[in-house]
Parts: structure tokens; sequence; C-alpha cells
């Protein structure tokens, strides 16, 4: 999967969430002071040269919709971000989570019931 600028994450977002949509269907979600249009049309341009949306002719524009799922773009963008700050290690993310008091003792169960059940 090819790298998304922020820009084109956050337009992502939106566009995840409508599903089909236009440019201006995505604008009209930003809360004010809105960025201008064309910098939506460049980013919804950009992310279909990367392979993240695709469109069809309606009227005199084009509705897009997006062809990655935003679950898979999340695991990339995690397993990157592991690798990246983690040095690959689960693990220590597990344990980040732990310390951080984001993560209960049921879930860690949970997760090492899974674990377990998979092998």
């Amino acid at each position: 999967m090819i790298k998304l600028s922020a820009k084109e994450e956050e337009v992502m977002e939106y566009i995840w969430q409508l599903g089909e949509c236009t440019p201006r269907d995505v604008l009209n979600l930003y809360p004010e002071p809105q960025p201008l249009l064309n910098g939506i049309q460049n980013a919804f341009q950009s992310l279909e040269r990367k392979g993240y949306l695709t469109h069809r002719q309606q009227g005199r524009g084009y509705v897009y919709w997006p062809i990655v799922e935003k679950k898979s773009y999340g695991k990339t963008k995690l397993g990157s971000l592991v690798d990246r700050f983690l040095d690959g290690s689960i693990k220590e993310l597990v344990t980040f989570f732990a310390r951080e008091q984001r993560i209960s003792s049921k879930e860690l169960k949970e997760i090492i019931d899974l674990i377990e059940n998979r092998e």
C-alpha cells in the first residue's frame, strides 16, 4: 500500500464514513473554516492514483468510492508503526497499552485465549 499524506488520510476518513461520495460531499463534512474545494478535489485525484479510490461519471461530475477498506489500511499502518517505533515487537505494543491502562486484564485474557486456541 502506498503511504498517504496527513491530508489524504484525513480525506480518506471522510470517504470511508460516506462510502460513495463527491469531493463536495466530503467538503460539507469539514467544520468551519472549511478547506478549499480544489484542495479536496486534488486529494481525491491523488488517492485514486495511489489506488485507494475509483470513480464513475455522474452527470458532469464524478462519484468516487473507496477500494481499500479502512480496516485493511489500519492493519498496514499499525504494522508500520510497530516496525518503526517498537522494533517490530508486538509485546512492546501490548506492554505499552497495559502500562498506560488502556487495556484491561479481561481484554488481555481474551487475547491470550485467542492465541492459545489458534494453535
